[in-house]
């Protein structure tokens, strides 16, 4: 019967074949000819050379000649032997097997003439080869079938063939020989050195070249474990992904699938949804088809419990044959159900890293097109969020869509199985696994609910927390960092009381997943009694496998229903990200240069930074041209519109009506500097190739090679986060000097002298502006009205308009607003005159070469301080660890100390629910087999016998012993959640504190992104994962342990090789330990990287797009996922690497118990005690492999809590409160400050930054300090504020030396506005008061003072007026102004001014010290200054230079050193007039 169907078959096949051997030869005769014709021109040379053959190649000939071997001996066996098929024609039997030996000698022989520089097998080939597959599985079920179980010759070599033609389907399908070639030998050692050379930086992907074989063993890795077994991984040690796993190649391919959504439904916003789809439905697919494989083959178990109980009882009747069969099923099925899971998961985590770099890349780049509102609308902490949570939750979806598939199959085949053994009763079955599905599902929704408060309260953290890191230093400065701690603690305790809500959750869905098989048995067996139907040991040990199995699909369903509601969450915050509202991209309009004369045009310009406001405006009415080489300055008052005007040029406010016409290449100097982390090269060159001479000339305009002299590593010095370690001086000039060496045609410059002293200023006006850039088209803001008669035109903005427009002598004559700005300035310049002429005696008696000398000997005092006298911070280590301040990461290397384990489980209640856990989870072990022992014992194992006792009484017992098991479990999960939500909460609130009162040294050599990965990634797996990984080490154990009790119970001799196979998994399990470790911290690392990158893009997307830089940066992005990719792809591979070895030993373990109870005499064991160790055993691979796999996952994320704990341990700074040295209550009473002696450093292998200060600041006087940049002037204010403590030497208020009291005492009795003013997220009331000490009417006093209260009076909301982000959405000479309003509110005896009024105008400054001279009269006043009109009218004045005291005097006892500090400010005077 057989053969008629495979005869016709064969025979067409084999013509097939013949046909195209045919044409090949033709083919061959053909090209024969032609050579002869041709004079024997040899085509050989134009092959590859093949430099190895294929393991594939050899491995098919191989199993080729093996079927042909088969085939012969089957067709002798026919010969010998007679016709022992079942077919009614011995000739259609004899010619099948003819034509199949026949087939394969033409195989055999077509391989081995195929040309060695094939790499792939002919279609041909594989097609044959899959057809031979097919007829095996046919062959061998159909002889089986038909022998009822009985196992002969002809069996055996049925099964030797099918295993050969399973091995040859996988190298069809893979359909490579696995050949290497090269197209020229004689260019062979070259690319060889070059690959070579290569694979010192990183080396070839291992996945991307390896076999079928090496696929399905996970094998590939043996390499990377090898050396991560010798030494501690290193990055550069780990392979690259392959290039389908690349975030450049996944970032293009969800570009592509984008466009098809876009164009299939005629959308500009594409459904992220189907994007998704497209993307990964291939990959999706393959996974799919794994799992439900998986799903199938782990159901063959529980169907052949039934028969191989019925065996053990009739073993003498049925004979040995039949149970080694039943034995050699389970093992096949074992095996396939292991490769299997282990593709599927592999493939499910791989699909996920592939959508974890698209969505990154996609973010990014929707990051640097972000328009200012969206901007505003995303704080940093927010979006952060988007990249590590949303983007995690959206890979951990890839893993658990699986499930969907595999829940129908996995249940129909339950249903299948309990109805074969139970009839009708498998109806019951069904019916109660569908209703704790059912009643699942409402605790999904609420689930669903929860994770989005979560998430909602984890941004509101984040935000917090990221805001309070830009701005540490404001807040040490103020002593608000207590108060902004209170806030994250608040604001992590609505995250907590979330966290319990769900995680108790979680806990109920543990009891209902481990009650969830008593409640279907117990529905089960009563059905089953109530509709008469016997159940047998057999039956009810088959139903238990069953109903275990059951079990996971029960499970799954909440769990996966909580994925796809956490899934969907994130998906949806990512997509709403992405459809944001962008800059305008036609905003502006390019011409060529050869068109106009005009670099800029803005004809009837209309902008607001209010997308929606289509009736007000920000600027209004903008008609402006701009000649080529035209040297535009721009001024006007503290908010007028002079930098959005810039915006408007550059396209970064949205234009409502008008055009914008831009000729040539810009680059842009911002307000705020912006310095990238790096070297100072790297910040100027920006992407560009870097030209010596060129080079050389931006720096030496940009007053910069001096400073570089002085740098231990000259301009390859690391600068640190948001250039924290440079002076404002120097960051301006980096960040001019980076837009100088583009050498574009239009500059914009935002107010680029304000943080520079004159001397320096009038450098960069004569070197830059007027000299290294003349020829180019310049447009500067600027508040210092001496750069505004060099202009070629000047424009004065006023409620944003251009109100005046014209060359300084035209604006003057007008007298119609502009002499306001220029009179303020007349006025402070006429009392430095007069200074100047009150001493000019002094002044003149220097020679004009004693006067040069001494300016030259400032300029080097100057340059010798610049590179170690921050206004900032400390340049950490700089000298010694070759110019880097903020080193790699710190990682613990080796094994996890036992401190970290025992730190975690101690941290709650010093471990006392440990034993507590343990216990619960032991009781439900022992409840549960003692439960399914009892149903062993009293069942009937035939159906003769009769039960012991009432299956009434039977199903009671059996019912009270698994509830019981199943509230151990509901008491273990909530033990279990509860320890583990208090451990990291108070894991958490230890690592704030330290980090909150850490150094500000800490701060500057800290990327921002290090701490924020800690306080989320980290801390979402201490939230959520950490406890329940810990725990389950310890509950696998216990599980495992209960299972080897049951099977040794009946084969004792299964220790013989349970031990060694232990031993063996042990050694698997250390060897694989030292590599995944590493993985797993190198992984982790790599993730602040990513986060700092985008952090710092996000803060510099203005001057990234002005430079036209977004794609460098994208690629840079690009290949920081890459670094991260590589170690987690590896990891997660090194899994399944393990899981698969710990799978197959526990297969052979499994294999064996089942060999032994076969072979074992009858009547030596029960029956059904055997059924019941079959039971169990069916999980023993799952359990063996559970207890290495969950130690090696706990170990990993273990890491989390190492990374934590050492942010808990960083040295703090001195005590806020020393109560026993409080000062008292009306402390400072004068202000008297006197500095004894005093020296600083940052570290103790730097120099000094401030030498031997001894002077006495008079109480209720006004001093000003002087200085050129990086003279230490802002350092001897941190001093003062104990921001850096002193190296010898004291300072003394009051007769109170500061550094014996709290730094909180300190700090709350002085005020301080500071050079860069902070603002937060929140009101303008709640950031001039955040201690809420003041009443409203004070506040607006305050502001009122402070010039700003006309415009929060015009805002709807008036104190409430929103406060974004950074404060971005006010100007940040509104920002100083806010900061001058928190001093009037404070009042405080001692006022310091660092740079105070650098960001507004002369006459706004002049209002300022006014204000300030009246509310201050009768305190101490330190106003440190580049404008010497901001001084002038101090009663002393302290000049320093070089990090000492040059002079400090009176002014009526002024020397030539303050002159020659004034005499830089009447330089550009001049020289500008």
């Amino acid at each position: 019967m057989l053969e008629h169907v495979m005869l016709p078959m064969e025979l067409a096949f084999l013509a097939i074949l013949l046909i195209h051997l045919l044409q090949k030869g033709v083919n061959f005769l053909r090209n024969h000819n032609h050579k002869l014709t041709h004079g024997g021109i040899s085509t050989e040379n134009h092959h590859p050379t093949v430099i190895t053959i294929g393991f594939a190649y050899k491995t098919s000939i191989t199993f080729s000649l093996l079927l042909l071997a088969v085939h012969i001996s089957l067709l002798l066996m026919m010969i010998t032997n007679g016709d022992s098929s079942q077919c009614n024609s011995k000739l259609e039997a004899f010619a099948s097997q003819s034509i199949l030996v026949f087939s394969w000698v033409i195989s055999v022989i077509s391989l081995c003439m195929m040309p060695k520089f094939y790499t792939k097998f002919p279609w041909m080939l594989r097609s044959w080869w899959l057809l031979s597959f097919l007829f095996s599985i046919i062959t061998l079920a159909f002889h089986t079938h038909f022998k009822k179980g009985q196992i002969g010759t002809r069996e055996y070599v049925d099964m030797l063939g099918l295993l050969a033609s399973t091995c040859l389907l996988g190298i069809s399908v893979r359909g490579r020989t696995g050949s290497v070639l090269a197209t020229n030998g004689i260019s062979e050692p070259l690319l060889s050195e070059k690959l070579e050379s290569e694979s010192k930086r990183v080396p070839e992907s291992l996945y991307g070249k390896s076999t079928f074989i090496q696929l399905i063993t996970f094998s590939w890795l043996n390499p990377l474990f090898a050396l991560g077994y010798k030494k501690p991984l290193e990055q550069n040690d780990i392979p690259d992904v392959d290039i389908r796993d690349s975030a450049e190649f996944l970032s293009n391919s969800l570009d592509e699938s984008l466009r098809k959504v876009k164009e299939k439904d005629g959308t500009t916003n594409p459904s992220v949804y189907e994007a998704i789809y497209l993307f990964g439905r291939k990959k999706a697919a393959l996974n799919a088809c794994f799992a439900v494989v998986n799903a199938a083959a782990s159901y063959v178990g529980p169907y052949l419990i039934t028969d191989f109980v019925n065996f053990l009882g009739e073993k003498g009747q049925r004979g040995l044959n039949q149970g080694f069969v039943l034995s050699l099923a389970f093992l096949c099925a074992k095996m396939i159900e292991t490769i299997c899971q282990r593709q599927w998961i592999f493939g499910a985590r791989q699909l996920g890293l592939r959508l974890r770099a698209a969505l990154i890349s996609h973010v990014y780049k929707k990051g640097l097109v972000l328009s200012s509102r969206s901007r505003q609308g995303h704080s940093g902490g927010e979006i952060m969020n988007y990249m590590s949570v949303d983007v995690q939750r959206i890979t951990d979806f890839m893993y658990y869509i699986n499930v969907i598939w595999m829940l129908p199959v996995q249940i129909s085949l339950a249903v299948y199985i309990l109805h074969t053994n139970l009839g009708l009763g498998s109806l019951a079955a069904l019916a109660a696994t569908l209703t704790i599905m059912t009643f699942n599902i409402p605790f999904t929704r609420t689930q669903k609910r929860y994770q989005a408060k979560i998430m909602e309260a984890k941004d509101n953290r984040m935000k917090a927390t990221s805001e309070v890191l830009k701005n540490m230093k404001s807040l040490k400065l103020e002593a608000w960092d207590s108060e902004f701690q209170h806030r994250i603690e608040e604001l992590r305790g609505i995250e907590y009381t979330w966290l319990w809500k769900a995680l108790r959750q979680n806990a109920f869905s543990a009891f209902i997943f481990w009650g969830s098989p008593t409640f279907i048995s117990v529905v089960t067996f009563w059905a089953c009694i109530f509709l008469g139907i016997e159940l047998q040991a057999g039956r009810v040990l088959s139903a238990f496998a069953t109903f275990r199995m059951l079990q996971d699909p029960i499970f799954s369903l909440p769990d996966l229903l909580n994925v796809i509601a956490q899934g969907k969450v994130s998906v949806d915050r990512i997509a709403s990200f992405l459809r944001e509202e962008e800059i305008q991209h036609d905003a502006i309009e390019s011409v060529d240069r050869d068109q106009t004369e005009y670099d800029i045009v803005v004809e009837k310009g209309r902008f607001s930074w209010d997308f929606d406001s289509r009736s007000s405006s920000t600027l209004d009415g903008i008609d402006l041209r701009v000649k080529r080489g035209t040297k535009v300055a721009i001024c006007g008052t503290v908010g007028s519109g002079k930098s959005s005007l810039l915006c408007g040029v550059l396209g970064e406010i949205y234009k409502q009506s008008g055009s914008v016409k831009i000729s040539g290449t810009k680059a842009y100097v911002a307000q705020a500097p912006w310095i990238l982390t790096g070297t100072i090269r790297d910040n100027i060159t920006f992407g560009k190739e870097f030209d010596k001479d060129k080079y050389d000339k931006t720096i030496e305009a940009c007053a910069l090679k001096k400073d570089f002299e002085l740098f231990s590593c000259g301009d390859l010095t690391e600068i640190g986060e948001r250039g924290i370690n440079m002076s404002g001086g120097q960051k301006q000039r980096i960040q001019i000097a980076r837009a100088v060496y583009q050498d574009a045609d239009i500059y914009l410059l935002d107010d680029p002298f304000s943080a520079v002293d004159a001397h320096t200023g009038t450098h960069l006006f004569k070197e830059c502006l007027m000299g290294i850039l003349r020829e180019k088209t310049i447009l500067y803001v600027t508040h210092q009205v001496e750069f505004l008669p060099a202009a070629d035109q000047i424009l004065v903005m006023q409620n944003g308009r251009i109100a005046q427009a014209g060359k300084f002598e035209e604006l003057l004559k007008q007298n119609i607003g502009f002499e306001v700005l220029v009179g303020a300035h007349s006025q402070a310049l006429e009392s430095i005159l007069t200074v100047e002429n009150s001493s000019k005696i002094e002044a003149e008696s220097n020679t004009k070469g004693e006067l040069e000398r001494a300016q030259n000997d400032t300029d080097q005092g100057d340059n010798n301080n610049s590179s170690s006298s921050s206004s900032n911070s400390s340049p950490q280590e700089i000298n010694e660890k070759d110019g880097k301040l903020v080193q790699d990461e710190e990682r613990e290397r080796g094994s996890i100390s036992k401190e970290v384990y025992w730190t975690y489980m101690t941290t709650f209640k010093g471990g006392a629910m440990v034993p507590f856990i343990l216990l619960a989870q032991s009781s439900f072990q022992a409840l549960q087999v003692a439960s399914n022992y009892w149903m062993a014992w009293v069942c009937p194992t035939s159906s003769e016998a009769k039960p012991i006792y009432d299956m009434n009484f039977i199903l009671l017992i059996y019912m009270l012993l698994s509830v019981g098991s199943a509230f151990c479990v509901l008491l273990r999960a909530i033990l279990v959640v509860k320890a583990g939500l208090r451990t990291a909460q108070t894991l958490f609130i230890n690592m704030l504190q330290r980090v909150l009162r850490a150094p500000m040294s800490f701060f500057d050599s800290t990327p921002t992104g290090r701490i924020l990965n800690r306080a989320s990634t980290d801390q979402s797996v201490l939230d959520l994962e950490m406890a329940m990984k810990l725990g389950w080490c310890a509950f696998s154990v216990i599980q495992i342990l209960g299972t080897i009790a049951v099977m040794s119970q009946v084969a004792w001799q299964v220790f013989v090789i349970f031990i060694p196979v232990t031993a063996v998994c042990i050694w698997y399990q250390r060897y694989y330990t030292p590599t995944a470790r590493e993985l797993a911290r190198l992984s982790q690392i790599q993730i602040a990287p990513i986060l700092h990158h985008f952090a710092e893009s996000l803060a510099g997307a203005a001057s990234i797009r002005a430079f036209d830089q977004q794609s460098r940066f994208v690629y840079s992005n690009l290949g920081l996922v890459d670094n991260f990719s590589r170690p987690w792809f590896h990891n997660v591979s090194a899994m399944e690497w393990l899981s698969y070895r710990l799978n197959l030993l526990s297969n052979f373990v499994f294999a064996f118990s089942l060999v032994l109870l076969v072979i074992l005499p009858e009547g030596i064991i029960n029956p059904s005690i055997a059924g019941l160790a079959v039971t169990y055993g069916i999980n023993l691979n799952v359990l063996q492999a559970s207890v290495i796999w969950n130690i090696c996952n706990a170990e990993n994320k273990m890491i989390s809590v190492e990374r934590i704990l050492q942010y808990s341990n960083i040295k703090s700074e001195a005590a806020l409160v020393i109560e026993d040295s409080r000062p008292p209550n009306n402390w400072p009473q004068t202000g008297t400050i006197c500095f004894n002696n005093l020296q600083i450093r940052y570290a103790e292998h730097l120099p000094c930054v401030l030498k031997n200060i001894s002077c006495t600041f008079p109480g209720r006087k006004k001093i000003g300090v002087v200085g050129r940049t990086g003279s230490g002037k802002s350092t001897l204010i941190q001093a003062i504020f104990r921001i850096v403590e002193p190296r010898e030497g004291s300072i003394v208020i009051d007769d109170l030396d500061i550094c014996k009291i709290g730094l909180h005492d300190l700090r709350l009795r002085l005020s301080i506005i500071p050079q860069d003013p902070a603002m937060f997220e929140g009101t303008i009331r709640g950031n001039l008061d955040p201690l809420h000490k003041y009443t409203d009417q004070q506040v607006w006093e305050a502001l009122d003072k402070c010039q700003l209260g006309e415009l929060v009076r015009a805002k709807e909301e008036k104190l409430d007026s929103l406060v974004v982000e950074n404060g971005e959405n006010w100007s940040a000479g509104q920002r100083q102004l806010v900061c001058l309003g928190r001093a009037l509110l404070k009042k405080s005896r001692i006022l310091v001014l660092d740079e105070a009024t650098a960001s507004v105008d002369s006459a706004t400054d002049g209002i300022v010290q006014k204000i300030i001279s009246q509310e201050f009269k009768d305190r101490t006043v330190v106003t440190i200054a580049h404008r010497i009109h901001t001084v002038i009218d101090s009663d002393l004045v302290l000049v320093l230079s070089d990090g000492a005291l040059r002079f400090s005097s009176f002014l009526e006892k002024l020397t030539r050193h303050f002159l020659l500090v004034l005499a830089d400010f009447i330089e550009v005077l001049i020289w500008s007039s």
